[in-house]
């Protein structure tokens, strides 16, 4: 039934009995697809049914659908006409993973970060306010964003909407899962609500058995709706959203597509802000994705029969050196403690769970926390590492100004997929890290050019940290270049790989290939270029600056990074306030966001790949 969905709104002319046929076909749609692009899989397919109940009740693009974090959009793109795109999900030029206002008039609102649904609702609700229309705003959250306390923010703000009888509709999708299974009060809050299923049917027909009791029956009803300690209370612990102005419905059926319908038809109609908590199944439809979702929250190109990634595999990655070694060093170390932010597979730290159990922390979706946790724990002695995405850090980025670093405490960040990491695009390129910390003083950033480097420098931090340490490598496979050179890390110094004449590049961490590569280029040419690398983004080598700036008349600096306030910008300081007389060159990305598609093809198209950096460098030479 796939073929009438053309438009958005299309699904209203499918029958209610063809619903379920519609979800299967859906389902297999998704599977057939993905399994060969990569992308989002679990989360879509436990959120099909939802889906399709808010698409028969709202009126795109009138109505205004935002998605917690967005990697649960698929079903929604298709709904609205894009399943043409998902030929190119995630590809170089093609659809995004993710909602984006200038891809569909049906998206409402751009997002690929956690917790940040509900803020923008109340924004909407506030321009529906002021431009006088009438449309119905829906934002929809899972359970594991409710860890993150932007989202408890925006619930205290939107208490007020009950007294302003303003209407927004919030679905709570609780599938028991972020990326990785929930923790912590919330959790466990919503856990015990899950379990009163009593109190969905009798919460349905109390008032109407209490009217029917002769003479008191309609006080008693009447007492109890205005008691603040409700009946509702002797059945759902605490709860929590009512006693904050916010009308709770729930648990419901979130597969149940009637239900759904009916519920939300009825919620449209409210003059208040209304929470349907709705319960669905993660990976719902696939067996594999239901027996282990954490797997198949974002997958590459895998087999549909055996639920095995097809990519061949030929070494580590960094991810899974920076997890072997914290659990050698852990091993000889008491005092090591290792924090995730709701992503312990993602960030390699699920081993370390298993082994020391009593000192590894999931703190959930939660950054900010995460970071000042960690600096009370170095105030004391300890020595937490919180290994984190490049572009989730982002969100911690006053804790580690204001809590760490003018304290000066010994927290080791592992920053995961620095650079470009591909097809998550925009939201997640790790392309900002170096601007926003190099500025916080007692920061140092450290940048592996492979393997062996990641490792030693870790074991370095960690037997001698010197206060908020980053050390930023990228995803995928850790690379063996110029690991036969080896020299023993000094803090704040870097190495000389080649030596040339014409000009010298510093090529920051992952750069080093490309950099490597325009060498080679250049040397069919005649030209001897010399390569550096730094180690240290900060505090950079300045006796190593003043010493190659007495030898080239071209320095060059390369970075997977902007540019703006990078590691090239302070090169580029050190050696105008040490009066170079040469010229000096920065290559890197510039002041814009970096879309979707391959790291390669995304490196071409910005001009820091092999080729490009040697045509850049001869230019320079010969200008």
């Amino acid at each position: 039934m796939l073929e009438y969905i053309k438009e958005p709104n299309d699904i209203k002319s499918i029958q209610p009995e063809d619903y379920r046929a519609l979800a299967r076909e859906i389902r297999r749609f998704l599977l057939k697809n993905v399994s060969r692009t990569g992308g989002h899989l679990a989360s879509n397919l436990g959120i099909v049914e939802l889906t399709m109940a808010l698409h028969l009740v709202l009126d795109f693009p009138k109505d205004q659908l935002i998605f917690d974090v967005g990697h649960q959009s698929y079903v929604h793109k298709i709904l609205t006409g894009r399943k043409e795109g998902f030929k190119h999900l995630r590809q170089f030029g093609g659809m995004s993973g993710f909602p984006k206002r200038k891809e569909s008039d049906c998206d409402a609102f751009h997002s690929g970060h956690s917790s940040m649904s509900l803020s923008a609702a109340l924004g909407l609700i506030a321009a529906r306010d002021v431009n006088q229309t009438d449309e119905t705003v829906v934002a929809v959250i899972g359970d594991g964003a409710l860890s993150g306390g932007m989202a408890y923010e925006a619930l205290n703000n939107m208490a007020r909407l009950r007294k302003e009888k303003k209407n927004l509709i919030v679905i709570l999708n609780d599938n028991k899962m972020s990326i990785a299974e929930n923790v912590g009060g919330m959790s466990a809050y919503l856990n015990k609500v899950r379990t009163q299923k009593e109190y969905v049917k009798f919460k349905g027909n109390v008032e109407q058995s209490l009217l029917k009791i002769p003479k008191i029956g309609k006080g008693v009803a009447s007492f109890l709706k205005k008691s603040k300690d409700s009946i509702k209370q002797l059945f759902v612990p605490g709860m929590y959203f009512e006693d904050m102005g916010i009308t709770y419905v729930g648990p419901l059926d979130g597969h149940n597509i009637p239900l759904m319908v009916e519920t939300l038809n009825r919620a449209k109609q409210l003059d208040e802000p209304i929470i349907l908590h709705v319960v669905t199944k993660k990976g719902k439809g696939y067996r594999p994705a239901e027996q282990n979702p954490a797997k198949f929250h974002g997958v590459n190109p895998f087999s549909l029969k055996t639920g095995q990634t097809t990519a061949a595999k030929t070494a580590p990655s960094n991810t899974e050196i920076f997890s072997e070694t914290l659990l050698e060093e852990a091993d000889k170390d008491s005092k090591i403690i290792a924090v995730t932010a709701a992503m312990p597979d993602g960030t390699g730290l699920g081993k370390f769970h298993d082994r020391f159990p009593d000192r590894f922390y999931d703190v959930g979706i939660a950054e900010e926390h995460a970071v000042t946790f960690c600096a009370g724990m170095a105030a004391r002695g300890l020595k937490p590492v919180f290994a984190v995405y490049s572009t989730f850090l982002q969100r911690g980025f006053d804790q580690i100004l204001h809590d760490a670093a003018i304290g000066n405490y010994p927290v080791i960040f592992g920053l995961d997929r620095a650079g470009l990491v591909g097809a998550d695009g925009e939201t997640h390129q790790g392309i900002f890290d170096i601007p926003y910390l190099s500025m916080i003083p007692n920061v140092t950033i450290m940048a592996p050019i492979n393997g062996k480097e990641l490792r030693e420098m870790l074991k370095s931090t960690l037997s001698d940290p010197k206060g908020p340490t980053a050390i930023r490598y990228s995803r995928g496979e850790a690379g063996r270049l110029y690991e036969d050179q080896w020299e023993e890390l000094e803090y704040g110094k870097g190495q000389i790989l080649e030596k040339g004449k014409e000009a010298v590049i510093l090529a920051v961490g992952n750069m080093i290939p490309e950099a490597h590569k325009a060498v080679e280029i250049l040397k069919k040419y005649g030209y001897e270029i010399g390569l550096v690398n730094p180690r240290y983004m900060k505090p950079m080598d300045e006796e190593l600056l003043k010493s190659l700036s007495g030898q080239y008349p071209l320095i060059v600096t390369l970075e997977e990074g902007i540019l703006n306030g990078g590691f090239g910008s302070m090169a580029a300081r050190c050696l105008m306030e040490n009066d170079y007389k040469g010229k000096v060159r920065s290559i890197g990305i510039q002041d814009q966001f970096v879309e979707h598609g391959s790291v390669q093809e995304l490196r071409k198209m910005l001009g820091i790949d092999g080729e490009h950096i040697a045509a850049s460098i001869r230019q320079w030479i010969e200008e």
